[in-house]
């Protein structure tokens, strides 16, 4: 684990998963982007489309507030609504006083380049291949006030204990904690939303992944009163659509909570089975990172570029990880879809790996 503080790092932070499909996308089995294949479901789509009849009026963002204030049991005080979580990381760096600012990486790239956007020189944590990409927190400057990790983490698929984050929180720090993924983690392990006891904290979480809402752009934020004030005085006037706000009130329903858990238990038999098929490629040396917790595996293999474009040409795009911090061309993302998927894929992958070779 060591500290970077070379600004860009030749990466691309502003490349995501969508970009592999976003032209012929159509013809491709998409393993690239983290968002669940069979979304949103039809009665998602029946409440969103019933709020169309109220576009006329300005969106009022209070009832979704106050659902989300009570489905983990805060002060709606403690709540801000976002277009997706990417609107919460600008906010963030708009909107704090930062001295010194750290990323911990592989993640999540957003933070860093809405930080950076903002005139932020940005230090880097790069977690480590040998640890299994586990978080020291003694690798954190102690005089860091804006520290940025994700759990589980995009790529890595690594889910930090909540404790070891927590541990992170210091009086005067902004510890920013990115959740997106954590509601497709059995039980909500190791969460830290809802949490009012760990100073500084502002826990970001979306609808975007689990719902299939990429499109309708809705997250939020759980953080202090003040810090949640400060935030939304950078925020322009109505910035969360109305059919977003319908989203974020049905997400929030005891049915929906039940339906996400049981898909979170669906995402890990089906993450099971892939990795299971993956370790068949050791001989080839492809390494899987684990125990991955997230809906979405990372995998390191040789000649990973010539294995992507071979994918492709065979109707599967992946997402290739050179432009994550601390990774390179020798890795690749996968998410996880269902049983039939992956075995296509893994048939695919063999192909691929094949014709690498030669």
């Amino acid at each position: 684990m060591r500290t970077d503080s070379t600004q860009g790092g030749g990466h691309d932070l502003r490349h995501h998963g969508d970009a592999e499909v976003r032209d012929d996308g159509a013809r491709l089995t998409d393993l690239a982007v983290n968002v669940r294949a069979d979304t949103p479901p039809a009665w998602l789509r029946e409440r969103i489309a019933g709020s169309l009849a109220g576009l006329a009026a300005y969106p009022d963002g209070r009832q979704a507030r106050a659902a989300v204030a009570a489905r983990h049991e805060v002060p709606v005080e403690r709540v801000l609504l976002t277009a997706g979580a990417a609107e919460a990381f600008v906010l963030l760096a708009r909107a704090l006083t930062v001295r010194h600012a750290v990323v911990v990486h592989p993640q999540f790239t957003e933070p860093e380049a809405a930080l950076r956007d903002a005139g932020h020189v940005v230090d880097r944590v790069l977690l480590r291949e040998e640890d299994g990409f586990r978080l020291d927190p003694a690798a954190v400057p102690e005089d860091a006030d804006l520290v940025v990790v994700g759990n589980p983490t995009n790529p890595t698929s690594v889910l930090h204990p909540a404790a070891t984050i927590a541990g992170l929180a210091r009086p005067g720090r902004t510890l920013v904690v990115d959740e997106a993924f954590l509601d497709a983690v059995p039980g909500e392990r190791e969460a830290l939303a809802g949490r009012t006891d760990v100073p500084g904290l502002v826990v970001l979480r979306s609808l975007t992944k689990t719902w299939g809402l990429a499109g309708l752009r809705i997250g939020y934020v759980l953080a202090a009163p003040e810090t949640i004030a400060d935030l939304e005085r950078a925020q322009p006037l109505w910035p969360v659509s109305t059919p977003a706000l319908a989203a974020a009130v049905a997400c929030m329903e005891p049915r929906a909570l039940a339906e996400a858990a049981h898909a979170a238990h669906r995402v890990g038999t089906d993450r099971a089975h892939l990795v299971a098929g993956l370790r068949e490629f050791a001989p080839d040396g492809l390494r899987v990172v684990e125990p991955a917790e997230g809906p979405f595996v990372l995998v390191r293999l040789p000649r990973a570029t010539d294995v992507r474009r071979h994918l492709r040409d065979l109707g599967f795009a992946v997402r290739r990880g050179d432009t994550f911090p601390g990774l390179g061309e020798e890795w690749l993302r996968l998410a996880v879809r269902d049983r039939a998927t992956v075995n296509s894929f893994l048939q695919a992958l063999d192909q691929a790996v094949t014709l690498a070779q030669h």
